[in-house]
């Protein structure tokens, strides 16, 4: 069996993926492993993409010891992900939530920040038209979709979804089963019926349709946000 200190020095070698399973592995070292996240985390401050990242940072987020919060307010103040915008848009409420594994809180505010994106009319409507969505700033979007990314081990987001989308031959009524919006005829009840952990299947939040139709998942979906996908 390897010891903690080959998975100490492992977790700088390894591909993304097996570095987030040796974060799990960390975690449950206690002290030892812990300040070799850390130590870890310092290093990786410019690699917002990182899924592993993200999953340390959470972790820590919601360790209340004072030397665990000194070091995220010394280092990630912000947490992992830049939170650029082109129209000044705070999205610091939804990566608290995002950080803090509210996955039903954060698709409330998502809707939110899309509606600000809108303009005055959408938020004061509560929703988005699909054409409305066209003209959202592409470093928005990907700030939204980074956000879920980093939360939930690539699991959530609007790539995520799209990626989906795109292997089923966009195909929106097999992209609803597979992602369990709907199951047979019958839609999935928001909010009881919905997985608000990260038990749900690939692509399951933020639910960027608004419960109903496609023109706005397929706005999301064909914005240029993707381009270089």
């Amino acid at each position: 069996m390897e010891d903690i200190s080959g998975r100490n020095h492992s977790i700088y070698s390894e591909s993304e993926k097996n570095q987030v399973t040796l974060v799990s592995q960390l975690l449950a070292e206690g002290e030892t492993g812990l300040e070799t996240i850390m130590d870890w985390m310092v290093c990786q401050k410019n690699q917002s993409d990182n899924l592993a990242l993200g999953k340390a940072y959470h972790a820590l987020y919601q360790d209340r010891s004072p030397q665990v919060q000194k070091f995220l307010a010394n280092n990630y103040p912000y947490g992992v992900v830049p939170l650029v915008s082109a129209l000044g848009i705070d999205y610091q409420p939804l990566q608290q939530l995002l950080a803090q594994q509210d996955f039903q809180g954060a698709d409330v505010v998502t809707l939110q920040k899309m509606c600000e994106l809108a303009g005055t009319a959408a938020i004061e409507r509560k929703w988005i038209y699909f054409t409305e969505v066209v003209s959202f700033p592409v470093v928005d979007l990907q700030t939204l979709d980074r956000l879920w990314l980093m939360s939930s081990e690539g699991k959530f987001g609007f790539s995520v979804q799209r990626r989906i989308w795109l292997s089923l031959g966009k195909d929106f009524a097999k992209l609803w089963h597979k992602i369990n919006w709907k199951s047979g005829n019958i839609w999935t009840r928001y909010p009881k019926e919905f997985i608000w952990d990260l038990t749900a299947p690939q692509g399951h939040l933020p639910l960027s349709n608004q419960l109903r139709g496609v023109r706005v998942i397929d706005a999301i979906f064909t914005h240029p946000a993707w381009n270089d996908d």
